[in-house]
């Protein structure tokens, strides 16, 4: 990451990599990612970063100094899901929550998994680690963890992360400081930019996805049901508002994951007890697969609450390294909308009614991503799109997805029979 008051590091050829990407930010925010190709000249490389940087100052120059926050910050509890699979990742995760800077928090550790090995690597990673609350919860599926650390968390607000995210020093002062600044907030949630570019599945994933909710944007904006429309096929779309609260876009409520991931949101204790926590029959670990994230901020949105991205509350993923498990990655995604859909629609019926009126207009969308996808276009925050350099992003992932789609409602059902089933007395 590169501060765009800060000198330019020198952007030199290397042998094992193709491009560079720099990830641009101004006071720590981060405003672009700029992607370099390492094989054109150097000099036409770091004059396009710079003017990169230049366009960045250019529209913060008017910006007023922030204003100092006096009042105590709030304490925050941290619930961190984990199956302790990948325990170098889950190291990096715990290092770096150890190293925030904030001045009151605690951090839960779930435990996931159903049963135990006699040579547990949970326990030698976390035994020095005083700060930490170790929590066992064995009813499968992430939404059972999280639940989980809700009931045993001390905090009003609560922030979730994955246990392979890095997550930034900062970042729950970033969240606090907007929760701060709009009390009336239900929600804040954040970036998820990519931890590590070294195999092609990785690029991918980050070239045509954005790192999970598609098309990343870098624009703070506060997200509510769009207001003062009610014919029928206006139903279920979401208003962006800017910081002098104008209405700059509208979109889809089921496009939310735009705004959320998993990785990085945090809830105030009293949006999740409305929602009645994470739906047990969507997510990691069940036959869902995925969807839990989206599915509680959409039921908080369809509310009447408000949620906050806020891109200076920021964490680092480190994407799928195989191809293989990149097309289980997508899977996965495609599942976990589709069986998501069907779980709002059984909640509430109403759900059917704003889908089906943007059923024409979504399948479009999907159109339009899925050839843009095809062409090795990757489309930017402001709907415009340019080629990506490298391989060419296999037709075969977005079958992949598109046919996931169709398994999503059986998914979920499923899902729904082996909840009742793992149902605790």
């Amino acid at each position: 990451m590169v501060d765009v008051e800060d000198e330019m590091p020198p952007l030199q050829a290397e042998v094992s990599f193709d491009d560079v990407w720099l990830i641009l930010s101004y006071h720590h925010v981060p405003c672009a990612i700029v992607v370099l190709d390492l094989s054109a000249d150097a000099a036409a490389n770091e004059a396009r970063a710079r003017a990169e940087c230049a366009k960045i100052l250019a529209a913060h120059c008017n910006d007023p100094a922030p204003a100092p926050h006096t009042t105590p910050l709030p304490r925050i509890s941290v619930v961190v899901p984990t199956l302790a699979s990948n325990i170098e990742g889950l190291s990096r995760c715990i290092d770096s929550l150890a190293q925030l800077e904030y001045p009151d928090f605690e951090v839960l550790l779930i435990d996931n998994r159903r049963a135990l090995p006699e040579d547990d690597p949970l326990v030698a990673l976390t035994n020095d680690q005083e700060w930490l609350r170790v929590i066992r919860e064995s009813r499968p599926g992430i939404s059972a963890a999280r639940n989980r650390g809700i009931i045993e968390s001390h905090a009003d607000l609560i922030a979730f992360t994955d246990d392979d995210v890095r997550v930034d020093r900062h970042w729950l002062r970033a969240i606090a400081l907007r929760f701060a600044q709009e009390p009336a907030l239900d929600v804040v949630t954040g970036l998820v930019l990519p931890g590590e570019l070294s195999s092609t599945a990785q690029i991918w994933y980050e070239k045509y996805f954005g790192g999970f909710g598609g098309v990343r944007s870098f624009r703070r904006v506060t997200v509510r049901l769009a207001r003062g429309r009610t014919r029928r096929w206006r139903l279920g779309l979401l208003e962006e508002l800017d910081a002098t609260t104008h209405a700059v876009r509208t979109t889809s409520l089921y496009g939310a994951g735009r705004y959320v991931a998993g990785a990085n949101m945090a809830f105030k204790r009293s949006a999740l007890e409305q929602i009645r926590g994470f739906d047990v029959t969507l997510g990691t670990g069940t036959s869902s697969r995925g969807g839990e994230d989206l599915a509680a901020v959409i039921s908080v949105l369809w509310g009447g609450g408000t949620i906050g991205f806020e891109p200076g509350a920021y964490v680092f993923h480190r994407h799928r390294r195989t191809y293989a498990q990149l097309l289980d990655q997508l899977d996965g995604s495609g599942i976990g909308f589709t069986a998501m859909l069907t779980s709002l629609v059984r909640r509430d019926p109403r759900h059917l009614l704003a889908m089906l009126c943007q059923v024409p207009s979504a399948g479009a969308r999907l159109a339009r991503l899925s050839l843009r996808r095809a062409r090795g276009q990757r489309i930017i925050d402001d709907g415009s799109t340019i080629t990506s350099n490298g391989r060419a992003y296999p037709a075969r992932l977005i079958s992949h997805e598109l046919i996931a789609y169709f398994h999503g409602p059986f998914a979920y059902r499923r899902s729904v029979i082996d909840a009742r089933r793992n149902q605790g007395p």
